[in-house]
């Protein structure tokens, strides 16, 4: 097979894997609004500027805003220190 026909397979699998992250993102984007959506309303209705779930840590308190690594800073191992944390589920892959 020749090397520019192997390149343009190449470039053709990375353009079908391009458009499949492409539509992914739409289709994630999608549900987030509506999750949004539903977030505004509550936080309107109580007349809150975010909706502030728990203030124990920095990684509890909201999950738009805290760092993934947060609750890992300690070590990975490291127990819960704070209840409230078990409230987030892992992330689905």
């Amino acid at each position: 097979m020749r090397p520019a026909l192997r390149f343009a397979m190449f470039l053709c699998l990375l353009l079908a894997l391009d458009g499949a992250l492409f539509l992914d993102g739409l289709a994630r984007r999608k549900a987030q609004e509506a999750t949004l959506a539903q977030l505004e309303v509550v936080t309107s209705g109580l007349g809150l500027t975010d909706l502030a779930v728990a203030t124990e840590a920095r990684y509890t308190r909201h999950p738009a805003v805290s760092d993934h690594v947060v609750p890992f800073m300690d070590h990975p191992g490291a127990i819960e220190h704070f209840p409230t944390g078990a409230f987030w589920l892992p992330p689905q892959r």
